[in-house]
């Protein structure tokens, strides 16, 4: 009898000890720019100590069953295992799970929960004859390279809106829009913008690729009809001559491609993609610059340009137009607004001028909620410093503002879409803030708000202590690290916004500490790749928006990034 209760015993504490190792924060990554065969990692949590992964089991499936079982592996390798199945199907979604033996107790964890993943689009096929649609073509005649010299132009281009209304007949599974949008776009369904990314597609050659991303719209369509609309703006797609400009670069005017898929409850598919039937117009942005802001007047609003039902027989055909040769899916981290900050002070400058103190330096972009009459005009003008009584860009590229044009129809709420700056003031010109005097009836500002744009990179660990001025370095080294990320570890958040490749090797080690910066990095080592000349050359920035001379450009300081 106590050799059965103790026989129970031992299987009891056997149970509870495989209970004890959990797999968390499971995830599939791409390898490379093909993900038919991703690297599957994972991590474990035991309340034992000494606990040490010695074999590991993955079971993969699809919607239709089991795609692949690895069995047992005698491995301690838990980060980048390759899945070693069938490849993977295009556009497909996958659900998979893991299991591990730990090699002190020869006991196994509990399968983990699953975790789920989408593959891309891995061919021209694959995006079932979607082609790049334009407002209008750039004549060959007016496209300016990196490295080509030229006196004239680019000008202000049109920054259009594109829309197309379609249906959905049946109960709906699931819905991915694979689109891209040059310079960057904003994707809205059914009068509301879709997800929360800031500045997709992420910066690159643009000669040579362009980065499309995928997103999960299941949520926003309904049965019956159903309405996209798509905003362009320039990013470093084409960059106009007006207003501070570090270069200058017309690949060709903003243009989209998009493959929406559509799969169906009764295990059907649709695609409905980017081609002449979709209509366009110039939208209410009228001036878009990654180097000298964006202007927007609220007068151009279309209402109900992103919902179905808008009457767009007005609006024209858009042009089938040439793109990148490539495309390629955006892995990396996208960015997303992150910390607000209120002012802190304001400070009257004149009756119509005032200067705003958020009390923090940080890349971002201004929220603002207004009301006054149509047609008038107000500027917010950004800068990391003051003189005086007015803000200083003297040192960050000048001149840099974003400017509102008011319809004049109650509160009016506002934020820049394709461009950010680096701030900690505000200076606001032609309106006045709320409760303070307007002899002018000028507009009135309600909020007025900084939000912080960056990579949103997951935060993997943190410093402290009890020395406060050691937290106070850690802090401001932390805010200079956030304002630099963005799709490339920037040198500056204003003044030039490159990819300078000593942020990535002298910083490298310092990153690693605080965030997960795996996914960014392989995709500045893929930049580094398109960058590199035919003779083997690395250069100091990537993307080369622009071509420096020596002792720059061939120099191991930033060339030595590669290595």
């Amino acid at each position: 009898m106590k050799r059965f209760v103790a026989g129970i015993m031992l299987l009891i504490a056997s149970s509870a000890m495989g209970q004890e190792i959990k797999l968390t924060n499971l995830r599939a990554d791409a390898r490379g720019n093909d993900d038919r065969r991703p690297w599957l990692s994972w991590e474990l949590r035991s309340s034992h100590h000494d606990v040490l992964q010695s074999a590991y089991r993955i079971m993969l499936f699809d919607d239709a069953g089991a795609v692949w079982d690895s069995h047992k592996q005698e491995s301690a390798v838990s980060t980048g295992v390759v899945y070693d199945g069938a490849a993977l199907a295009s556009g497909h979604t996958y659900y998979w799970k893991a299991m591990v033996w730990d090699r002190g107790r020869n006991d196994s964890s509990k399968w983990s929960t699953v975790d789920t993943f989408q593959t891309g689009l891995f061919t021209p096929a694959d995006w079932k004859g979607a082609g790049w649609i334009g407002y209008e073509a750039l004549p060959d005649s007016a496209l300016r390279l990196p490295g080509t010299e030229k006196k004239k132009g680019p000008y202000r281009d049109t920054l259009p809106l594109f829309r197309k209304e379609f249906r959905v007949g049946r109960p709906l599974h699931r819905a991915t829009a694979f689109i891209s949008g040059l310079g960057q776009f904003e994707l809205r369904i059914n009068g509301e913008k879709t997800g929360d990314h800031f500045l997709d597609p992420g910066w690159v050659d643009f000669a040579k690729k362009a980065l499309y991303v995928a997103l999960d719209i299941t949520s926003r369509l309904h049965q019956g009809s159903n309405a996209l609309g798509v905003m362009l703006g320039n990013g470093f797609y084409y960059i106009p001559r007006e207003r501070y400009h570090k270069l200058l670069t017309a690949y060709g005017y903003p243009k989209m491609i998009a493959r929406i898929l559509l799969e169906y409850a009764d295990g059907s598919r649709e695609d409905i993609v980017t081609d002449s039937s979709w209509r366009t117009a110039p939208g209410p942005v009228t001036y878009s610059s990654i180097y000298g802001g964006e202007d927007y007047d609220a007068r151009r609003e279309r209402i109900g340009w992103d919902r179905p039902g808008f009457d767009d027989k007005a609006w024209r055909v858009p042009v089938i137009v040439n793109g990148p040769p490539a495309l390629e899916e955006q892995t990396a981290d996208p960015l997303k607004v992150f910390e607000h900050f209120g002012p802190r002070d304001i400070a009257r400058r004149s009756p119509s001028s005032w200067v705003y103190d958020l009390g923090q330096n940080a890349s971002g972009i201004i929220r603002l909620r207004v009301s006054g009459p149509a047609g008038a005009v107000m500027r917010i003008t950004p800068a990391e410093l003051i003189r005086g009584d007015s803000v200083n860009q003297t040192a960050t590229g000048k001149p840099y503002y974003w400017q509102y044009i008011l319809k004049g129809q109650g509160i009016e709420t506002w934020q820049p879409r394709f461009t950010y700056y680096g701030f900690r003031y505000l200076q606001l010109d032609g309106a006045v803030p709320e409760g303070q005097p307007n002899p002018g009836h000028l507009p009135v500002v309600s909020v007025l708000e900084g939000l912080h744009t960056r990579n949103a990179m997951e935060r993997t660990g943190r410093f402290t202590c009890s020395n406060l001025l050691f937290r106070r370095i850690d802090s401001l080294i932390d805010w200079a690290i956030q304002s630099n990320a963005a799709s490339i570890f920037t040198d500056c958040p204003h003044r030039e916004k490159l990819g300078w490749l000593e942020e990535a090797h002298l910083m490298g080690n310092s990153l690693r500490y605080s965030y997960d910066i795996a996914p960014l990095y392989r995709k500045i080592v893929r930049d580094m790749m398109d960058a590199q000349t035919p003779d083997g050359l690395i250069p100091e920035i990537a993307p080369e928006y622009t071509v420096f001379d020596n002792p720059f450009r061939d120099s191991p300081e930033w060339g030595s990034s590669s290595i």
